[in-house]
């Protein structure tokens, strides 16, 4: 089991009730069960500890699983780093340091709309071929193009505004993303299976991602009152390329990190913490942390869901009743933050009771809906633990 020094000596030791806890193991068991997800994998900690790690289906405590959007808070995290220093700061222009940048209006993006959402280019294409070298992919940032005024809207940008924060973290820091994020991020949290790029010998312990259920139609969402989900460059085609060596090598800053849920949920513990890590270093200043907490997209609302975006540095905050649309459960308070990712990743933390969860799964549920209320289901049962 991964942090053996860092695993409770038991549940109730940490606050929570084993009953409610059992109640959570039966929810996530279920749709393995059924026959509906291959494996999924779950942390619950607090105070700096593991509560509980449990693994259910084709997979182990040890394996590893593609985090795909909850990746953001990681990419974010680094990058709040560079601003505490003043290496980075939220009101200058990409512009004026990736010169690449200028071009097709996007001279007037701010560093602070990258990690809100509100830059203007959610649908900036790229592939495997502009990653890496890191000068192939600036010469795709000169061929973006915006889709609205900067700063004028709220529209997720799925990947191109993180690859974007990653760019300038390496041009501030000289250091390639994934070394940045290892040895600022998870060397010194004792996160030895977070990976920004998953190197070859960690391949055989990360879990196949594998397709099942049927889609659902646009008259299927009408009929539930749920709105027709717009399309995104999340296709199956491109979420399959990460069972290949050369997507989990690469570290995509907006959904490539690889780890497991006790590493994601001790991460989430040091945001919990003032920023400290396990041995009392800081890792972050208490005032970053509150400052990245903030919610900064006002009254703009999320054109999926008609809702407020409720978005921070790179992260979701819960907010007001409205937060299950955020990937929070109904009984998470309103300041509880983080970032859930695409097949019904899950990963958050609230101040207000110290727990953080996660929920990993190898599994992607074509029924979007069926995905929505398991997440839901059990993020409201996380929330409500302890005793």
């Amino acid at each position: 089991m991964p942090h053996p020094d860092r695993l409770a000596p038991s549940p109730e030791s940490l606050g929570i009730d084993p009953a409610k806890l059992e109640k959570l193991y039966a929810r996530a068991r279920r749709d393995v069960d059924e026959g509906v997800l291959p494996s999924c994998q779950l942390a619950v900690a607090r105070n700096g500890q593991i509560a509980t790690l449990r693994t259910f289906g084709e997979a182990g405590d040890e394996s590893l699983y593609v985090v795909f959007s909850c990746s953001k808070a990681i990419t974010s995290a680094a990058a709040w780093q560079l601003l505490e220093e003043g290496k980075l700061a939220l009101d200058e222009r990409v512009a004026d340091t990736l010169p690449e940048f200028a071009t097709n209006g996007k001279d007037a993006v701010r560093v602070e709309q990258l990690f809100t959402h509100t830059a203007g280019f959610p649908h900036a294409p790229s592939a495997l071929r502009d990653w890496t070298p890191r000068e192939a992919l600036r010469a795709r940032f000169a061929r973006w193009r915006l889709n609205w005024e900067p700063g004028s809207r709220f529209e997720y940008h799925p990947s191109s505004s993180m690859w974007v924060i990653a760019v300038l973290c390496e041009e501030r820091t000289g250091m390639p993303f994934g070394e940045l994020v290892r040895s600022r991020i998870a060397e010194p949290l004792g996160l030895a299976d977070l990976h920004m790029g998953a190197p070859r010998s960690e391949h055989a312990r990360i879990a196949d991602l594998v397709y099942t259920g049927t889609a659902l139609t646009p008259e299927d969402f009408r009929a539930r009152g749920w709105p027709v989900p717009p399309e995104t460059e999340v296709t199956e085609e491109a979420v399959l390329r990460f069972n290949t060596p050369e997507f989990r090598e690469v570290g995509v800053p907006g959904g490539g990190v690889v780890t497991g849920a006790a590493d994601l949920a001790l991460f989430y513990q040091a945001l919990l913490a003032g920023g400290k890590a396990a041995d009392g270093r800081q890792v972050w200043s208490p005032e970053t942390l509150a400052d990245a907490r903030r919610i900064r997209t006002g009254d703009f609302v999320d054109p999926m869901f008609g809702k407020r975006a409720s978005r921070g540095l790179g992260i979701t905050i819960a907010g007001d009743a409205d937060r299950v649309f955020r990937g929070f459960g109904r009984t998470n308070s309103e300041e509880a933050f983080g970032h859930n990712g695409a097949g019904g990743q899950i990963a958050w933390a609230d101040p207000a009771t110290g727990l953080s969860f996660v929920y990993l799964t190898n599994g992607f549920d074509r029924d979007v809906i069926r995905q929505g209320r398991r997440g839901v289901a059990l993020s409201s049962l996380a929330a409500d633990l302890l005793a």
